[in-house]
């Protein structure tokens, strides 16, 4: 009789979780495990606005898949999904054989939303990946060695769209740069201009107002100007326009202001809303008993208030240590448990010395928070990969 075949399809917090815990509670027997993911490594996706910034080296925010998951027991594939046939139970790829699953967990992570701004896929940069980081670092840094020769203000300036968790934490990080980056090319710093934009009408929407406030007012201290209430309705190559017709010229645009799910989930034909599927309580899809869908193209319902949790790298994690487990109990026969995400707080950075944040209920400001931030963030490198990744990655 032949082994169950799991595929993973998705190297983030939450594929990695799933194929490290059933690496360690799995038999050799029991299942053919296949972790698949587009890059050699993993990213921390928490981790990518300091790169793009340029406060830290890209490589401190990836790490090799092969040096932390369990080779005997997964089969790890580099390449690209695809497609997904829900039918014939097979995922295809780019450039190896499709793949025949028995349970599926999709964990491809999320696109970029962009409202159907015009010109904003075509002109804007996006925090997305080690690549997409690296190129806004090298942008800006091209855009800051042109001004001494060419004097256009639009070259220092930058415009952040999105003041969510994403965007405030970019925009810490360039604070951070600035005086660094002026003083390599000889700017002063009160020419730099840092435009963060955000359509609804507060800064980090639904986070407790005491934190915003204290976000905002220190940003502000370093000179981020902040539009609050004022959709961007176009971006060119050279600015953007927002609602009102006001212009804001800017040579480099970041966007943060939003993601979907994955498109393969839609083509698959898995129920879902803007490709992301409302899964039930063992995180499976609709209609589905052997596709399960975690990370950012799940939806999960916070039954108090009726809304999704937002996406984030702490509910992902779970998700992938929830499935670590319940797969191991399907394959087995032994009765589910419901997933149930508990929420320890979150935390948002400001810079290297500045956070703002909730844990277990509590506000924190300031070099607390910072710490606390710090401290999630060693946490996931030990549950990664134990002491070794983190003396390696921690920069303790």
């Amino acid at each position: 009789m032949s082994r169950p075949k799991i595929v993973i399809l998705g190297a983030g917090y939450g594929g990695l979780m799933t194929a490290k815990g059933l690496a360690k509670e799995l038999n050799y027997n029991e299942a053919e495990i296949t972790l698949v993911n587009q890059n050699s490594y993993h990213y921390f996706t928490t981790e990518l606005h300091k790169p793009a910034a340029g406060t830290s080296h890209h490589d401190h925010a990836r790490v090799s898949i092969s040096s932390i998951i369990n080779k005997r027991k997964v089969n790890f594939i580099q390449d690209r999904v695809t497609s997904i046939d829900i039918e014939k139970k097979t995922v295809h790829l780019d450039q190896h054989d499709p793949l025949a699953y028995d349970y599926l967990v999709v964990g491809l992570g999320s696109a970029p939303e962009t409202f159907g701004i015009e010109g904003l896929l075509e002109n804007a940069f996006f925090i997305r990946s080690i690549n997409s980081v690296r190129m806004i670092r090298e942008h800006m840094e091209y855009m800051f060695s042109r001004y001494q020769t060419e004097k256009k203000e639009e070259l220092i300036t930058i415009v952040v769209g999105g003041a969510g968790f994403t965007g405030i934490e970019y925009v810490g990080e360039l604070v951070d740069r600035m005086p660094e980056l002026c003083r390599e090319y000889d700017i002063p710093l009160e020419k730099v201009r840092i435009v963060n934009i955000e359509a609804a009408p507060t800064v980090l929407p639904g986070f407790d107002q005491e934190l915003v406030d204290y976000a905002v007012k220190y940003l502000e201290s370093k000179g981020v100007e902040f539009k609050i209430s004022t959709p961007i309705e176009k971006c060119t190559g050279e600015s953007v326009i927002v609602k009102g017709g006001e212009e804001i010229r800017a040579s480099t645009v970041v966007w943060t202001g939003g993601v979907r799910g994955n498109r393969l989930i839609e083509e698959a034909g898995i129920e879902n809303m803007r490709g992301r599927v409302k899964v039930d309580q063992y995180l499976r899809a609709p209609g589905h008993d052997n596709i399960f869908v975690i990370g950012d193209s799940s939806l999960v319902i916070n039954e108090e208030i009726n809304r999704p949790y937002p996406p984030t790298a702490q509910i992902s994690t779970q998700q992938g240590q929830y499935l670590g487990r319940s797969l191991v109990a399907t394959l087995r026969g032994n009765e589910l448990k419901t997933f149930q995400f508990d929420n320890k707080g979150t935390i948002a950075s400001l810079g290297k010395k500045e956070a703002i944040g909730i844990v277990w209920g509590k506000k924190y400001y300031g070099w607390t928070a910072s710490w606390l931030k710090r401290a999630t963030d060693l946490r996931w490198l030990f549950l990664l990969g134990g002491v070794s990744l983190l003396l390696r990655k921690g920069r303790l």
